[in-house]
C-alpha cells in the first residue's frame, strides 16, 4: 500500500506550530560510539563470564590440545578492558560534551531537577505522554546513575582485583588488590562481581523496554536518536530542559 505525505504548508505551520516536530542534534558521536560499546562489552561479559563459573562445554581429545577455557577467559579480559576505556571516555565525556551529555546525572540540589523527577513519575503512573526531554530526564538520571555508574565502578574494581590474583604483586593487584580483604576474600569477590553481572543484565532488559515505550509515546526519535544522535521535538518541549545548563 502506498503512503501519503502531505505537502508542507508553512502557513499551516503559523497557525498550529505545536502538531510540527523540528529535530535537533542530541548526542554526539562519543555518547552514541560509547553507548554501543558498552551496551556489546556487556553481553560479551555477561556470557564469558557464565562459561567462566560454569563451564559447559567438554571438548574431545587431550587437554593439551585444547584451550577452550583459557580463550573464554582471554576474550572476557580483553573486552573488560574495552569496557573500561569506553568507560572512562563517557566520563570524560560528561564534562566536555554538550548540555545533553550531562543531563543524566541526578542534580538534587537543584528544585527543579525535584520537580521534573515527581511530574513525569505523575506521568508514567497515569500513562500519559507528559513532557518531552531531549536530554535524559531526572527519573532517567536517576535510575542509569545507580546501575551505570555505582554498578559499573563496582564490576570494574571486583574484576580487577580477580585479574590482579593472576600476578600477585604486580601492577593491578598494588592497584586495586585491596578489594579482596576489603570484601573478605576472593570467593565473596567472586560473588559480589556474579551479582552485579545479573544486575547489569536486569537494568538492560528493563532499558531497553523503557526506550522502546517511550519512543513509541513520544514519537521523538529516541531509538534511533542513538545511532543518528537527532531528536525530535515540538513547540515547548525543550523548555523542560532548560536546568541543565
Amino acid at each position: 500500500m502506498a503512503i501519503t505525505v502531505d505537502r508542507f504548508s508553512p502557513e499551516d505551520l503559523m497557525a498550529r506550530p505545536r502538531d510540527y516536530f523540528r529535530r535537533k542534534y542530541v548526542w554526539e558521536w562519543p555518547i552514541r560510539v560509547t553507548h554501543w560499546v558498552n551496551a556489546g562489552s556487556i553481553l560479551v561479559l555477561f556470557f564469558t563470564g557464565l562459561y567462566i563459573s560454569s563451564p559447559i562445554l567438554s571438548p574431545s581429545g587431550e587437554a593439551y590440545g585444547n584451550f577452550v577455557m583459557g580463550r573464554v577467559r582471554q576474550v572476557h579480559f580483553a573486552t573488560a578492558f574495552i569496557f573500561l576505556i569506553s568507560f572512562l571516555v563517557r566520563i570524560y565525556w560528561f564534562w566536555m560534551g554538550n548540555i545533553y551529555a550531562r543531563s543524566g546525572f541526578p542534580r538534587v540540589w537543584v528544585r527543579e531537577w525535584w520537580r521534573d523527577l515527581f511530574r513525569q513519575l505523575g506521568h508514567y503512573l497515569r500513562l500519559e505522554r507528559g513532557d518531552v526531554h531531549l536530554g535524559h530526564s531526572a527519573i532517567a538520571g536517576l535510575s542509569y546513575t545507580i546501575p551505570i555508574i555505582l554498578m559499573g565502578w563496582a564490576q570494574i574494581l571486583t574484576g580487577l582485583a580477580l585479574y590482579s590474583e593472576s600476578n600477585p604483586g604486580g601492577f593491578f593487584d598494588g592497584l586495586v588488590g585491596w578489594v579482596i580483604p576489603l570484601l573478605g576474600g576472593s570467593f565473596q569477590v567472586h560473588m559480589w562481581h556474579h551479582l552485579f553481572a545479573w544486575l547489569f543484565i536486569t537494568f538492560a532488559i528493563l532499558h531497553v523496554y523503557i526506550v522502546f515505550y517511550d519512543g513509541q509515546r513520544y514519537r521523538n526519535g529516541l531509538v534511533t536518536s542513538m545511532i543518528s544522535g537527532v531528536k525530535f521535538y515540538r513547540e515547548g518541549d525543550l523548555d523542560h530542559d532548560t536546568w541543565l545548563s
